[in-house]
C-alpha cells in the first residue's frame, strides 16, 4: 500500500499564512527553468558552455565572456506561442495563449591589459534575462470514475496517518487558525463547502464521505498560468594566454507567478460543487556561477560550470473558495471561502548544476559544440524564514532524480556575413517512478499545495532549434532563432489515494490523469553591436 503521512511544518502561528503547506510540484516550478539567452545562443541548443563569445554565458559558463575581443551591447525580442493540447476520459481540448515581450538585455566591457601573455583581458558583463515564462492555460473534461469529493473525504479522514482525520469539532472551532491543521485547509474548505459529510454528527468523528455518494456525470478543470522568473546578472571574466579563460557571475533572480483555477463537477439535477483557486507567488533570490574555459588546440576549446542553488525569499498571496448544491439536503446550498489577506512566507532552495562542454572549430566557417548538465533536483528545499525545514523536503528526496540534459548546436557560415545555425535538447524528467509510472501501485499519494488539489507530472521535453545571423557591418548584426519544445506532461486533478478500510467504508480514490502536449513555439530576434 502506498500511503503519506500529512506533513507537519515547522511553523509558528503568527499569520493566517503560516498555515497554508506548499508541496514538492511547487519546489519544481520554480527550479526547472527555459531554454533562454541571445537568438544566437539559443539557435544553437543553448549549447555554448566552451564556445563563449555569446552574453547568455553569464547564466551558464560566465567564463565565455573573456572570449570577447571588444565591447559589445545587444537586446532581445521574443514572440512565444503556446499551445495545450489536453486529452482525458476520450475528450480532447486545446488552449492557445501568445506573448510577444523584451526578454533579454546585455552588455560586456572588454579591458585589455596591453600584455601579449599571462593576463590579457579582464572583462564585466551585465545582463537582464528571462529565465522561464509561465504563461499558458489548459482546460479538461471529462466523466471520471471519482470525485473530488472522494479526495476531500480521504484527505480529511486520513490528515494525520496512522493517528486518524480531523475531528468535526477541529472543523468548527476557526480550523484556519488552528495550528494542528497545517496542511489541511482542502478537507477543511471542503467540508465548510459541503462537498463531503461526516459518519455521524459525534464532535469526536474522523471519518467522512462525499457528500453525493457517486461519480459526476461532468468534471472540468480549468487552470490558467501567467508570469515570469527574471534574472540580473553581474560577471567577470579573464582572457589568460587565449588559452585558459575564467569567470564567475553573481545573479539576483526575480519570481512573479499567478495561477488561477476552477473545478467543477456535476452529478445530474442541480447537484454540483466547485473548488475556485488562485495564488500569487513573490520571489527574490541571489546565486553565483563559476567557470572555466579551456583551449589546448585552435580546435578544441573544453568548459566547466558550477551553478549554485538560487537561495530564495518567497511569499505567496491566495485565495479558495468551495460550495456544492445537494437537492437531498434540507439546507441544499453550501459555500465557504479561505480568510482575507491571507498569505504565506517561506524559503526556497533550488537545485546546484554542474555543466560539461566540448566544442569543435572547424577552419573559420564552421563549429559545432556539446553541452551536458547534470541538476540535483534532490536538493531543492523548502524552509520557514527561520531556516527550519519542512517535512515536504522528504518526499523531494522520494519522489525527484537528478537530472540530466543534452544539448547540441552547429553553426555554419555560408559568407562571412551570413550564419545558418541548428540545435537539439533532450531533457529526461527527473521525477522518480513513484510520480511518472502508468501503474497505479507504483505511484504515491501527492498531498495538496494549500487548497491546490491538481498538479502535473513532466515527462521528457524535446527543443528543435533553427537560426540565420547576418552581420550588416563590422560593427552591428542581427540574429534570429526558432525554437519548437514539445513536452509532454499528465495533468492531476487531485491525486491517487490508498487508504482502504472497509469495515469504514473507506476506499482508495483512483485519480485518471489527463495526457497534456505542451508546444510552444517561440522566435527571437536578437540585434547587437560591437564597440
Amino acid at each position: 500500500m502506498k500511503k503519506r503521512k500529512i506533513y507537519v511544518s515547522a511553523l509558528a502561528l503568527l499569520c493566517v499564512g503560516a498555515l497554508f503547506a506548499q508541496n514538492e510540484m511547487d519546489a519544481f516550478r520554480f527550479s526547472h527553468l527555459d531554454l533562454n539567452g541571445s537568438a544566437r545562443s539559443m539557435s544553437m541548443g543553448g549549447a555554448f558552455g566552451a564556445l563563449g563569445g555569446d552574453m547568455s554565458a553569464m547564466s551558464h559558463n560566465p567564463a565565455g565572456i573573456g572570449v570577447y575581443r571588444s565591447s559589445e551591447v545587444q537586446a532581445t525580442l521574443d514572440l512565444n506561442m503556446a499551445n495545450m493540447d489536453a486529452t482525458w476520459m476520450g475528450i480532447n481540448s486545446d488552449k492557445n495563449r501568445t506573448k510577444f515581450g523584451f526578454t533579454n538585455f546585455s552588455y560586456v566591457g572588454y579591458f585589455p591589459t596591453g600584455r601579449d601573455q599571462g593576463t590579457k583581458s579582464w572583462n564585466i558583463g551585465i545582463s537582464y534575462n528571462k529565465a522561464k515564462d509561465f504563461n499558458r492555460e489548459y482546460r479538461i473534461t471529462g466523466s471520471p470514475q471519482s470525485s473530488l469529493a472522494d479526495y476531500v473525504a480521504s484527505r480529511a479522514t486520513n490528515a494525520f496517518g496512522e493517528k486518524g482525520g480531523i475531528t468535526l469539532n477541529e472543523f468548527t472551532n476557526d480550523p484556519y487558525f488552528n495550528n494542528e491543521l497545517v496542511g489541511n485547509w482542502l478537507p477543511v474548505i471542503g467540508y465548510r463547502g459541503g462537498l463531503i459529510e461526516p459518519k455521524s454528527d459525534a464532535g469526536n468523528n474522523d471519518i467522512y464521505y462525499s457528500a453525493f455518494g457517486k461519480a459526476p456525470n461532468e468534471t472540468t478543470l480549468r487552470v490558467s498560468e501567467k508570469g515570469s522568473i527574471s534574472e540580473y546578472n553581474f560577471s567577470l571574466s579573464t582572457n589568460i594566454s587565449d588559452r585558459v579563460f575564467v569567470g564567475a557571475t553573481f545573479g539576483v533572480t526575480d519570481i512573479d507567478y499567478r495561477m488561477s483555477s476552477s473545478h467543477d463537477e456535476s452529478f445530474g439535477g442541480k447537484d454540483y460543487l466547485y473548488l475556485d483557486n488562485s495564488i500569487e507567488t513573490e520571489g527574490t533570490g541571489y546565486s553565483f556561477n563559476i567557470g572555466v574555459i579551456a583551449r589546448p588546440w585552435d580546435i578544441l576549446r573544453v568548459g566547466v560550470a558550477y551553478n549554485s542553488p538560487k537561495w530564495y525569499r518567497m511569499t505567496d498571496y491566495y485565495y479558495a473558495e468551495a460550495g456544492s448544491y445537494l437537492s437531498a439536503d434540507p439546507d441544499p446550498e453550501f459555500d465557504d471561502y479561505t480568510p482575507e489577506g491571507s498569505y504565506s512566507e517561506y524559503k526556497l532552495r533550488t537545485p546546484d548544476r554542474w555543466i560539461f562542454s566540448a566544442a569543435g572549430i572547424i577552419g573559420t566557417s564552421a563549429l559545432i559544440s556539446l553541452d551536458y548538465e547534470l541538476t540535483n533536483y534532490r536538493s531543492m528545499r523548502l524552509s520557514d524564514r527561520d531556516g527550519n525545514e519542512y517535512n515536504t523536503n522528504t518526499y523531494i528526496k522520494e519522489d525527484f532524480k537528478p537530472g540530466h540534459t543534452v544539448k547540441i548546436g552547429a553553426e555554419y557560415k555560408v559568407t562571412p556575413q551570413f550564419a545558418v545555425r541548428a540545435g537539439y535538447i533532450w531533457q529526461p524528467s527527473p521525477m522518480e517512478k513513484n510520480l511518472t509510472s502508468s501503474n497505479r501501485d507504483e505511484l504515491v499519494e501527492v498531498l495538496p499545495s494549500g487548497t491546490i488539489p491538481h498538479y502535473t507530472v513532466l515527462n521528457t521535453t524535446n527543443h528543435y532549434t533553427f537560426g540565420l545571423g547576418y552581420r550588416f557591418t563590422p560593427n552591428f548584426y542581427m540574429d534570429l532563432a526558432c525554437i519548437y519544445r514539445v513536452q509532454n506532461e499528465k495533468l492531476y486533478p487531485y491525486s491517487n489515494t490508498f487508504w482502504n478500510y472497509p469495515e469504514d467504508g473507506i476506499s482508495p480514490v483512483v485519480s485518471d490523469p489527463a495526457k497534456v502536449s505542451a508546444k510552444t513555439t517561440r522566435l527571437a530576434l536578437t540585434f547587437g553591436y560591437k564597440f
